[in-house]
């Protein structure tokens, strides 16, 4: 029994110890491949390799500048968005951008209203494969990135692709939930 004691004792120690490395290490991509460009964002017809990066409030700050965010982003602030686009027949197809502020009024990510809009860019051809944009995203809350493929001809749902975002989480949080949830079965069984 006294060993078993000392065993959970270790075990969690090292659970506690060795998980939250957010203070230490910055906040990581939230990516599954550390060596990818971004996160997969895709519907029935198109996909891109999606980033965005938060400008760091103080200064130029090059690790923070750098690190790229998928679908959460930790603060309000200027925000850079990148989208690869993977298919290259596209990169012929001239792409508008729309950034807005939206409401969610369901569960499936595209059930959301538009609040107002923050950005447009107007339709361009992107040769290169990689559509950008920036905008102010001023307060938490769920935003969306709207690629709209085909310019302004682009009026159904088929050809805009909407990458929803949400702004004032701590991407850590579910980690931290798990952390607390083993620890309190762990002191239940001793």
């Amino acid at each position: 029994m006294k060993n078993n004691f000392i065993l959970g004792v270790l075990f969690t120690g090292a659970l506690l110890a060795g998980c939250d490395m957010s203070e230490k290490l910055g906040t990581p991509p939230q990516i599954a491949d550390v060596n990818s460009v971004g996160c997969l964002v895709a519907n029935d017809f198109y996909a891109v390799h999606f980033s965005a990066y938060l400008k760091p409030k103080q200064g130029n700050e090059r690790e923070a500048l750098l690190t790229p965010y998928c679908q959460e982003l930790p603060n309000v602030g200027k925000v850079f968005f990148a989208a690869d686009l993977i298919d290259r027949d596209i990169r012929k197809t001239p792409i508008g951008i729309r950034v807005v502020e939206i409401e969610k009024i369901g569960d499936k990510p595209n059930d959301f209203k538009e609040i107002r809009e923050l950005n447009r860019v107007e339709p361009k051809i992107y040769s290169k494969g990689v559509v950008e944009a920036q905008a102010d995203l001023d307060k938490k809350g769920d935003y969306a990135l709207i690629l709209l493929i085909g310019g302004e001809e682009a009026i159904s749902d088929e050809d805009q692709l909407k990458i929803t975002l949400h702004v004032g989480v701590n991407p850590f949080a579910w980690f931290k939930e798990k952390q607390i949830w083993i620890v309190n079965k762990a002191a239940k069984l001793f």
